[in-house]
């Protein structure tokens, strides 16, 4: 528990690498369960690879091939960080009131507001907001930019475009997202055993949502505060401590929306996941209700990569037991972090 809490007091931690990344000149080296960080003023790039980097809690920064930003100030209530060179993807699954994220791209700044899903380009000078709304700034004049729309950041000149129009950086992150929802699974459910000793002591733990490393996985996720179950932009499930226990119970339901054709749901076996196609999700137990995504079907990342995206267990099979302490993940593991995981993604790049 104590290696869970580690990283919460500072944005940077160079999460997952492939390929051919660098803080400063220096080759970025993964090992199983080690992360090293992006400090204050340093530059991370990337040649022919790609990195993910945890910001603040719940925000995740994914940069593409040959880019490069460096961090500006990596405090939760100030997070700033400059993107010099190519394309990054902001996906921010919660922002807290009192945490801030910024990214500066010369004269202007984007600072999202809500959750969603945020890229930038270096090569068009551009900001696509696929879900969420961000806020946009240059010299003396501030937009609110909302889904859907592309902004100029050297003009600031606005115009809808297609969100299925999408490339592998947006792909890759969205399979991360789902690499990331997977762990979150274990990493609550041991938060929930460890710190609490049962669902009824959650409402005096005081629990903050926050970072947590999933020991099965080698992987930090997300897991929520007392807000609950939530789904993310790319529509992946993220349980609470107290949430988890949705994730044992038999009849509970959890479908994945694949955002181009509708919702799709997958049944994992007679225990844990079953299969929902329309309406919202439910327990059987009754004591908890748990909402659909709020606009399935207006993001249209998910359809070009909902095959290669992992959801959970491999369909037609029960990863998920009622009466097990932690889920089995089959062969999830090898492909989290490090070799094992550049060798999973080998054939989705």
């Amino acid at each position: 528990m104590a290696q869970s809490a580690v990283i919460s007091a500072r944005s940077g931690l160079i999460h997952y690498v492939e390929g051919q990344v660098y803080v400063g000149d220096q080759l970025v080296e993964t090992k199983f369960g080690v992360f090293p960080e992006v400090k204050e003023n340093q530059q991370l790039r990337t040649e022919e690879g790609r990195a993910e980097v945890l910001l603040t809690p719940g925000v995740f920064l994914r940069v593409g091939e040959n880019s490069a930003f460096r961090m500006v100030t990596n405090r939760l209530i100030d997070t700033r960080l400059e993107l010099l060179a190519g394309a990054a993807v902001v996906e921010a699954d919660d922002i807290a009131k009192d945490n801030s994220v910024t990214v500066v791209f010369k004269d202007a700044t984007v600072h999202p507001v809500k959750k969603g899903v945020y890229r930038l380009d270096t090569s068009d000078n551009t900001l696509r907001v696929f879900d969420g709304e961000a806020e946009v700034a240059s010299g003396d004049r501030t937009l609110q930019v909302k889904e859907g729309h592309l902004i100029d950041l050297d003009t600031l000149t606005e115009h809808k475009f297609d969100k299925a129009a999408t490339d592998a950086l947006d792909r890759w992150s969205e399979r991360r997202d789902g690499y990331v929802s997977m762990a979150n699974v274990a990493a609550a459910n041991t938060l929930r055993s460890s710190m609490f000793g049962g669902a009824s002591s959650l409402y005096m733990g005081g629990f903050m949502g926050g970072w947590y490393f999933n020991p099965f996985m080698g992987m930090y996720s997300f897991v929520p505060g007392f807000g609950g179950m939530f789904y993310s932009p790319y529509g992946n499930a993220f349980f609470s401590p107290f949430d988890v226990y949705m994730a044992f119970a038999p009849g509970f339901y959890y479908p994945y929306f694949g955002y181009g054709n509708g919702y799709r749901g997958y049944g994992y076996g007679n225990y844990g996941y079953g299969a929902s196609r329309y309406g919202n999700t439910y327990s059987s137990l009754g004591y908890k209700t748990v909402p659909a995504p709020g606009r399935p079907g207006t993001t249209a990342m998910a359809s070009s990569a909902s095959a290669a995206a992992p959801h959970g267990p491999s369909h037609g099979s029960s990863g998920f037991s009622s009466t097990s302490s932690f889920p089995s993940f089959g062969n999830a593991a090898p492909i989290s972090h490090g070799a094992g995981a550049a060798a999973g993604n080998s054939g989705h790049h």
